[in-house]
């Protein structure tokens, strides 16, 4: 007998009818493809600017979701001479154990798992901070998910539990964006390396073509990898020797030496308040001269901590509901001195 432990199939509407109910119109498309080749030639180093990806852990809220865009993007534009910022709109979360597992997978929050009205949620949330003028970066989990939202994406991660998984190297060399990957939750840098280099060659893999047919997909090779320093078990890791050990590897491996480094997680000891250390470590760094640092990331959301959502009554607004991100107030602080900072150069450190 087959299929014995499942409870019900469902069957979801193809990438091409989701677009059509949530259309990108010409114009945000041609945004994204802009905000596209600004990521890849920073990442590349042939833009001098850096990249902040920052945002909430996770998006849970839609309002919550724009009213954080809306700040972000005044910020956004005050920067934007030496940092780019993208924000970051993850949609899936992976999870070591249990726990609510994104936007895409349980849009109400309460285990009913309606895929259908997440997936369409998060291409809604993709369109509406578009439309406000900001790139999007997110994290690719499940494989068939990018065919309905990446048209809307300009920077991809693939993070520390996946980037050992073939799947996701061989989708990675398939995305029409920047992806960067993580190093493990050990600290390693190896898989993250040799993902890299596996995600610039050719490969294939199945997924889901625009119609919802089971394809093969061949790909050319993404040369826009690059690695995600975000400390690990052992320790943070974005410290100068790190980044240099890290740089290392990389051009002894013969891939791109380009570095983002995640303010939060390892590198801040999961102690959301110690990030603003990090990303002011990052851009010392970057103020003497360090060309491999090509940007970082920041877990930010419009108030400072967390909340579980098992708590009785309704959810606070604009607070996360799962890794605790710094509020807006020292968002806006922290970006902004790394923007004197490096406008300054050299001699803003001293002051």
């Amino acid at each position: 007998m087959n299929d014995l432990r499942i409870e019900r199939v469902i069957p979801l509407s193809s990438p091409k009818q989701i677009k059509q109910e949530e259309p990108a119109d010409q114009a945000t498309l041609e945004s994204v493809a802009a905000w596209r080749e600004q990521v890849e030639d920073i990442i590349h180093r042939r833009d001098p600017r850096i990249i902040g990806i920052v945002g909430p852990c996770s998006i849970h809220d839609e309002d919550g979701a724009y009213e954080y865009a809306r700040r972000l993007k005044i910020l956004a534009d005050h920067v934007s001479d030496k940092i780019l910022l993208v924000m970051r709109a993850y949609f899936e979360k992976p999870r070591t154990v249990l726990g609510w597992r994104g936007l895409v997978l349980d849009p109400c929050l309460d285990g009913s798992y309606d895929i259908q009205s997440g997936i369409k949620a998060a291409r809604r949330i993709l369109l509406g901070i578009s439309r406000l003028g900001l790139p999007v970066g997110t994290e690719m989990l499940d494989p068939i998910i990018p065919q309905y939202i990446d048209d809307l994406v300009s920077w991809a991660a693939v993070g520390a539990r996946t980037a050992e998984s073939q799947v996701h190297r061989n989708l990675a060399s398939g995305l029409s964006v920047p992806v960067g990957f993580k190093n493990s939750t050990s600290g390693n840098l190896v898989n993250a390396v040799n993902a890299i280099k596996s995600a610039a060659s050719p490969a294939s893999f199945i997924g889901v073509s625009p119609d919802g047919m089971t394809s093969v997909y061949r790909t050319t090779g993404n040369p826009s990898c690059h690695l995600i320093l975000r400390g690990g078990s052992s320790g943070p890791n974005y410290y100068e020797e790190d980044v240099e050990d890290a740089v290392s590897l990389m051009e002894q491996t013969g891939v791109l030496p380009s570095v983002i480094i995640d303010c939060s997680h390892g590198n801040s000891n999961k102690r959301f308040s110690r990030q603003q250390r990090v990303l002011r470590a990052v851009v010392d760094q970057v103020v003497w001269g360090n060309q491999a640092i090509s940007g970082f990331m920041i877990e930010s959301y419009l108030k400072e901590g967390r909340q579980d959502t098992e708590e009785q009554g309704e959810l606070e607004y604009g607070l996360s509901i799962t890794d605790p991100c710094i509020g807006w107030e020292e968002t806006e602080h922290i970006i902004q001195r790394a923007h004197t900072l490096l406008v300054k150069g050299k001699e803003g450190l001293y002051e």
